[in-house]
């Protein structure tokens, strides 16, 4: 394996193990063990658990945000627009379990706070979600509501919807998916 394959096949190890056993139950021995890798050589890829989980996030984060830009309805309203951020949302968590699993538990973790607070305090970021409720704030369409809550509005019951039927509580088809990315849109707009 070269340096390059050896490094993406940590990422993935590190992905599937801590998407199944949390940050704390997946220690750097067991995802060398998982990516066939000696421990120093994840040292040689990452300063440390924390740096990789970091870049495990970017590289998430990435491919989320590249779903979201095919596309990309941007001629629409903002209620499409809104939509389809949100639809994509559901639909990349789904075809991806692990990747979400992952996620869930990066921005429930003190990994995820300062991120967070950046991303949902609007600090430096230059975000499509970000722009899309600038623009319909500056329009009058949402509720008088902080920035923080907006998002809770937005991300909470999208994150529960998915979880849940990850976990088999409910079975979502697209006329529920739909029904619920409305009853999202509805708690925040005016």
């Amino acid at each position: 394996m070269t340096q390059t394959e050896k490094r993406s096949e940590i990422l993935r190890s590190a992905l599937v193990l801590i998407s199944q056993k949390g940050f704390h139950g997946a220690p750097m021995s067991m995802i060398a063990d998982q990516a066939q890798v000696a421990m120093g050589t994840i040292y040689r890829c990452f300063e440390s658990k924390e740096s990789l989980i970091h870049e495990l996030h970017r590289e998430l984060e990435s491919r989320f945000q590249t779903a979201i830009m095919q596309d990309f309805p941007s001629g629409e309203p903002l209620r499409e627009r809104f939509l389809h951020v949100s639809r994509v949302f559901v639909r990349y968590s789904l075809a991806s379990p692990t990747d979400f699993c992952f996620l869930e538990q990066f921005y429930n973790s003190p990994f995820g706070v300062s991120y967070r607070r950046d991303r949902i305090l609007g600090n430096n970021d230059t975000g499509v979600l970000q722009k899309l409720l600038d623009e319909a704030r500056k329009d009058g369409m949402l509720k008088p509501l902080p920035h923080t809550v907006l998002c809770a509005l937005i991300f909470g019951p999208l994150f529960c919807l998915v979880r849940d039927h990850i976990f088999n509580f409910i079975e979502l088809d697209q006329k529920l998916v739909d029904a619920c990315l409305e009853a999202t849109w509805d708690a925040i707009r005016l």
